[in-house]
């Protein structure tokens, strides 16, 4: 996390520094949201094309993956996933909750957690966006002010079952996991 999507700095411009020369290069896929992409890129980022260069510039440049998080800025929770000089559209549906602290971070983990249970990057990124929209739609309200999302709104339901069935698809044989 390097820029809030309120555009505050998280980190100093010398960790950023750091971040790009050591990190980034070994990354597999990059999830900025819009204004880290601008600070990655050196791009202004106002449209859906000035989204697809930023995300572009920043795939070639770490030889990597990038999935550029829309959000309110540019569109309503649209991503775009940008690869090998091609790209794809994710949309989203705005879901009026005011508790999204780590809604990016979780989206990350989330596609990560897929990409380790074997799934390809676009049906990781397609999970991963079906369980954001889920954990918002759970609406947890905690405390006061942007709260955390439900992240435990499906402990037992179709993220878990699908996992268990792609790791032990019969389970007759009583082999363990």
């Amino acid at each position: 996390v390097m820029v809030a999507t309120s555009g505050s700095r998280l980190i100093s411009d010398e960790a950023i520094e750091t971040l790009k020369e050591c990190l980034l290069p070994m990354a597999s896929v990059l999830t900025p949201n819009i204004p880290e992409a601008e600070v990655l890129s050196g791009l202004a980022i106002e449209t859906q094309e000035d989204m697809v260069a930023a995300a572009g510039a920043i795939s070639r440049t770490y030889s990597c993956a990038v999935l550029l998080k829309g959000g309110h800025q540019i569109n309503d929770a649209n991503d775009l996933l940008y690869r090998e000089d091609s790209y794809k559209w994710f949309n989203g549906r705005r879901i009026d909750n005011p508790n999204t602290h780590g809604t990016g971070c979780t989206l990350s983990s989330a596609i990560a957690s897929n990409l380790a249970k074997g799934f390809d990057l676009d049906t990781s990124v397609e999970r991963a966006k079906a369980y954001i929209s889920g954990a918002l739609g759970a609406m947890l309200d905690l405390g006061r002010g942007s709260g955390p999302m439900d992240h435990g709104f499906a402990l037992m339901g179709e993220f878990i079952r699908e996992k268990e069935e792609r790791i032990a698809p019969d389970s007759n044989k009583g082999e363990a996991c």
